[in-house]
């Protein structure tokens, strides 16, 4: 029997949160096409997996028979495929970038140093969380909180950032040399859960009104623009300087915050020899120390 193991794993973790809805956000699947997944593996096997109803799906005894060894097959799978990576010498790397970092010097020193070797970058948007579980990076270098549980990976601190306060050009605090959290005490923060970036509740300027509060598939440009126009403020790590090429936005030190830290993370049990030499690159340009040596600015 031809099984897809993509449709096992979406299988396992429906399994998991019994309930359609949670398991295609989880997925980055909408939920009408993870039925239809689920209702092919159905036809595939001859069985009926789930018992669907409004307050969620159970699994049928099918259900409940198969789910321990879709595990394991899933398991033996990734063994496998682990196996035959390990008995080649790897030659490719791809090291993933969240947003507002930029890794171009451990790029090029990485293939300065393996000149026969492929070293690709992709830049990753915040809601994509299974880049590296699913391999489609080899590495990530990112700011803590990372979006996903760290279980079964290696999490190396390269550095810590400060944090600066976002504002409108025109607002009170703009042209400060630097804030204390006291002097927003008028803002109503909300800290995001899987980004060190702290934005505040929209409010009216003057005679306009609220907008909004930013939804979460709003882009970052769009959430830029309630800053631009005073209705927002945010806090972000002193590194993202996405924000500085606006001459509408003033970006203010802010002195007692505690900083955010940026990380590189691995899959633990990954055999590639080039993520050796990627953590030493990363150590010796995106370091603490190397910063503070060089008089850095927190961004590179």
């Amino acid at each position: 029997m031809d099984i897809d193991l993509r449709l096992v794993r979406y299988f396992t973790v429906v399994a998991e949160y019994g309930n359609f809805g949670r398991a295609a956000t989880r997925l980055h699947l909408a939920q009408p096409s993870l039925s239809r997944q689920i209702q092919r593996l159905e036809a595939e096997l001859g069985v009926r997996l789930f018992d669907r109803s409004p307050q969620g799906s159970s699994l049928t005894d099918a259900g409940r028979a198969y789910l321990p060894r879709a595990r394991i097959l899933l398991q033996e799978a990734e063994q496998a495929a682990r196996t035959a990576r390990a008995a080649v010498q790897p030659r490719t790397l791809t090291v993933g970038c969240a947003e507002g970092l930029v890794i171009t010097a451990c790029v090029q020193e990485l293939r300065r140093r393996h000149p026969d070797g492929q070293v690709r970058t992709r830049h990753l948007d915040w809601r994509d969380t299974l880049a590296l579980a699913e391999r489609r990076v080899d590495a990530l270098v990112a700011y803590r909180p990372l979006p996903f549980a760290t279980d079964g990976f290696r999490v190396t601190k390269l550095h810590e950032e400060p944090r600066v306060l976002a504002t409108s050009a025109s607002h009170h605090l703009a042209k400060e040399k630097a804030v204390s959290r006291r002097a927003l005490s008028d803002e109503e923060l909300v800290a995001c859960v899987s980004t060190p970036v702290v934005w505040s509740t929209p409010k009216p300027v003057g005679d306009r009104p609220a907008p909004p509060a930013p939804a979460i598939d709003d882009s970052y440009e769009d959430k830029l623009e309630l800053i631009a126009t005073g209705h927002c403020v945010a806090i972000f790590p002193a590194g993202d300087r996405r924000a500085a090429v606006r001459e509408d936005i003033a970006l203010v030190p802010v002195i007692d915050l505690d900083p955010c830290e940026v990380v590189l993370v691995t899959r633990a049990d990954d055999p590639n020899p080039l993520l050796g030499s990627l953590e030493d690159v990363a150590r010796t340009l995106l370091g603490t120390a190397s910063r503070r040596e060089n008089n850095e600015q927190p961004v590179t």
